[in-house]
């Protein structure tokens, strides 16, 4: 039996809270090291955790390099920050929706380009979250579909771009039981019925990707409740 890739050092941004912190604490029990990167990390612990906004991409970059410079390389990206911003197109403030773009899009970019030298020369891998409106677009959410089709098309892109010199595996998860949606008008919430996953799956899902065998790669993963009425 091929034995599993070690873990090593994995970057986890929106590392704080929701899936992010999931894949934090599961990349910890399997023996890995996870740096945090997030806007708020007072609440981590036991994890080392460094504060950035991710949309402000050239002062990430530069703290992503910093990260490399004090602790070495990193073996791993997983780009877990996310948020949205729902309604009509007309009724989301022009700011808010390109803050979205701004986080699920550029920040995404911005953490693996700075990222990108320590990769390669760990042959390492990035493990981009995308969203099952990736593939499905819907009303209301304009912002969040954009940001995650682009993710989805960037991590494609990059996927064939470093084929042979690092891995490349998009995330595509549906809705998760976290706080996510807590920001959210009562129209856009989850219902009490509705069909969530638990993050900590998703997580699992997340390392599933990572140790894979030194060349085998998963390029996309889908992963939903086994009742998600969106899917496929």
């Amino acid at each position: 039996m091929t034995e599993r890739r070690p873990l090593g050092r994995v970057l986890i941004t929106g590392g704080a809270s929701g899936l992010g912190a999931a894949v934090a604490d599961a990349v910890a029990a399997a023996g890995g090291t996870p740096v945090v990167l997030d806007l708020d990390v007072s609440r981590v612990e036991g994890h080392e955790a460094v504060q950035a906004d991710v949309s402000d991409t050239r002062a990430v970059e530069q703290t992503v390099r910093e990260l490399v410079e004090r602790l070495g390389p990193l073996d791993a990206v997983v780009t877990a920050a996310g948020i949205d911003r729902c309604g009509r197109l007309l009724d989301v403030d022009a700011a808010e929706w390109e803050r979205v773009i701004g986080v699920n899009l550029l920040g995404t970019v911005a953490v693996v380009r700075a990222a990108l030298p320590s990769l390669t020369e760990r042959h390492g891998r990035v493990v981009t979250v995308a969203s099952s409106l990736a593939l499905r677009a819907v009303s209301d959410a304009t912002a969040y579909c954009a940001s995650k089709f682009g993710v989805l098309g960037f991590s494609r892109a990059l996927a064939a771009e470093t084929r042979g010199e690092i891995g490349v595996t998009t995330l595509i998860p549906a809705g998760m039981q976290t706080r996510f949606f807590d920001d959210r008008s009562d129209q856009y919430r989850p219902g009490a019925d509705a069909k969530l996953n638990d993050p900590a799956n998703v997580a699992n899902a997340v390392l599933f990707a990572l140790q894979q065998p030194e060349g085998c790669e998963v390029r996309e993963l889908v992963i939903a409740h086994e009742e998600e009425p969106s899917w496929p």
